[in-house]
Order: C-alpha cells, then structure tokens, then sequence
C-alpha cells in the first residue's frame, strides 16, 4: 500500500498554501496497492513535535478520516475523502493544516487499510479512533511532510 501526494515529496517541506499560512486545506493524495481484503480505509495526520508545555504528550492531531471506502485512490485538494471525519485536537471535524509553534515539525499522514467498518461517528477522536482499529489493521503506510513558519 501507498500514499503519495503531488504537492511534496517524502520528508519534503509542504508548501504554505496547506497550512495556516496559507489556504489551510488538505494536500492532494494518491493512494494505490490497498489490500483486496481491505473493508476500509482510515486517514490519520498528526505532528508528534508539539512543545510540551503546550501539550503534555507533544502530538497534534490535524485531521481524522475514518469508514473510507478501499476503492478510494485519490483525496482532491481541500477536500475530504468520502467516509466519517472525525475530531482533531482542536475539538474540529475537518482538515486543520501545520501551525507549528516554535520550529520545524514533521507532519504524518498516516494511512490504515482495515479488516472492517468502524461503529464510531463524528464525535470520535484518534484515541477512539485507535482503540477501535485494534486487532483489524491489514496494512499501514505512511507520508510525512515537514513545515517551519516564515
């Protein structure tokens, strides 16, 4: 499985226009190799570089995507795949793109083909989210980006 976008490359900087910066919407993404047996597809962007007296175990979440479907090969630019999104850490259901702080951070999309549909709805947060996907996780890649504030 794999997940590439058009608009950076592998531990590539990720242009301003998808962060507050900027116009603060998704990247494009392209997905291909999902599983035959997968049932669904989930999409988890997070920045683990987050001071920690900002918050206490460093991790950002900056957008939950959940119950996608596995036939699902591109994400369009701004916009969000079809499936449940979910909330990030600012209480949102929606893409919120890098902010960072204080420095450069490194920011993973993290992309998960499952074994199931989850019974979760909008309300759910990546540790649901987590707990949920225990135990049905068929594959995992990963695309990270980098962004420091100019």
């Amino acid at each position: 499985m794999k997940i590439l976008s058009s608009a950076f490359v592998q531990n590539g900087q990720i242009p301003s226009k998808y962060t507050c910066d900027g116009e603060n919407i998704s990247p494009p993404l392209s997905i291909s190799n999902v599983p035959l047996e997968a049932v669904s597809l989930v999409i988890i962007m997070e920045d683990p570089d987050v001071p920690k007296h900002l918050k206490e175990d460093g991790m950002w979440n900056h957008w939950i995507v959940f119950n996608i479907p596995p036939t699902t090969t591109e994400v369009r630019e701004g916009e969000n795949p079809l499936g449940v999104v979910g909330r990030n850490t600012r209480g949102d259901n929606k893409y919120g793109g890098p902010c960072p702080p204080d420095r450069e951070h490194r920011y993973f999309f993290k992309f998960y083909a499952l074994d199931r549909l989850l019974d979760l709805d909008d309300s759910s947060t990546k540790f649901t989210l987590i707990k949920a996907m225990e135990g049905h996780i068929i594959e995992y890649t990963e695309l990270i980006g980098r962004y420091k504030r100019k």
